[in-house]
């Protein structure tokens, strides 16, 4: 593995981020996890701070969900990623009867609210769309929003009394990194393969969201700079320096949705056949896990009290020495990330 989980070498978040390409974060408090875990040092507080500050940006792009990308990179990666997207959306737009005279509405409506550093929070914005008459109801909201955050409208914006908002993108980067079409696939590709090897051309297809004939188009390109191998008929790139293969005795709590099994179709080299349901429910909901060795070996829940945090662990067969001694030292780091205390308690299957 090159993801930064064994083997941490970056103390920036945004230099975190922009190794990894992108970062899938729908759920906003594993999305800080998964970021904090791949660094030398880091806590809650600091990842919060590069998000509001825009080092890092939460937005939608790629596969149409939410992403943290380096601000140094929205830009292009919108401009690669979000045509595809909206191809995708088009039959529901019509089934929500959502047309481009609606979208251009909407647009303009949070350039004129938003504008000068103002930052707004769904409800907020709720009212405002109630005000102009456009409907949000029956998941509009969500497909205004998203479709603003596709053309460089908004993204995030600061925490705000613990509720999350949007901003301008212009505002919170007003530094505009375009690349050609081609550099753009080229940039995207050796970020995937560089943070995620070994991985395959399927793999990257689902990854990037992009047309299957660009995703091939952009690992052609990438290749002479990759170690290739064929494993049971099917093509693999490695880096020609695998720096964070996970050693014996290891062991990690890694966040929902986190890019160790997100980021690959084939997750059968992290967690077997009857394991997979139990941390990928059938609607496609990746939950916490624990991670030994390499391969996924229970699951694990966080319930935020108001003095302690509670995490609840699952071990699939059981829980090993090595497994139960290493876990107290992952508990540590999550006090200490999160700066509050930690209760421990199982759950058996």
């Amino acid at each position: 593995m090159n993801q930064e989980i064994h083997q941490q070498r970056f103390s920036v978040a945004k230099h975190l981020v922009a190794h990894m390409g992108a970062m899938q974060a729908q759920d906003y408090a594993m999305a800080k996890w998964a970021v904090g875990l791949r660094m030398q040092t880091s806590d809650d507080a600091s990842i919060v701070e590069a998000y509001n500050k825009g080092e890092i940006i939460r937005t939608h792009l790629m596969r149409p969900t939410w992403h943290l990308v380096s601000c140094d990179d929205v830009y292009w990666l919108l401009e690669l990623t979000a045509p595809q997207i909206k191809t995708l959306c088009k039959s529901r737009d019509r089934q929500l009867e959502l047309d481009e005279v609606i979208y251009s509405r909407s647009n303009a409506m949070l350039e004129k609210a938003l504008c000068g550093g103002v930052n707004l929070n769904r409800e907020e914005l709720t009212r405002l769309y109630l005000d102009e008459n456009i409907r949000t109801n029956e998941n509009r909201l969500s497909h205004l929003l998203m479709r603003a955050e596709l053309e460089g409208v908004i993204c995030n914006g600061a925490i705000k009394q613990n509720k999350l908002t949007y901003a301008l993108l212009s505002e919170k980067v007003p530094v505009r990194k375009l690349f050609s079409r081609e550099e753009s696939l080229f940039e995207l590709a050796t970020r995937y393969f560089t943070s995620h090897a070994p991985a395959t051309v399927r793999d990257f297809i689902w990854w990037s969201g992009l047309s299957v004939s660009e995703a091939k188009k952009a690992v052609e390109m990438i290749k002479p700079s990759f170690i290739l191998e064929t494993i049971d008929g099917i093509e693999y790139l490695f880096r020609t320096n695998q720096s964070d293969i996970s050693p014996n005795n290891s062991l990690y709590l890694l966040p929902a949705f986190d890019e160790l099994l997100i980021g690959y179709t084939n997750r059968s080299a992290t967690i077997n056949s009857v394991d997979n349901p139990k941390a990928i429910s059938n609607n496609g909901m990746f939950r916490p896990i624990i991670v030994e060795n390499g391969r996924v070996t229970g699951v694990w829940k966080r319930t935020t009290q108001k003095t302690k945090i509670m995490i609840e662990v699952t071990f699939f067969s059981g829980a090993s020495d090595f497994g139960m001694n290493a876990l107290e030292s992952e508990i540590k780091k999550q006090a200490l990330f999160l700066g509050k205390e930690v209760e421990l308690v199982f759950i058996q299957y």
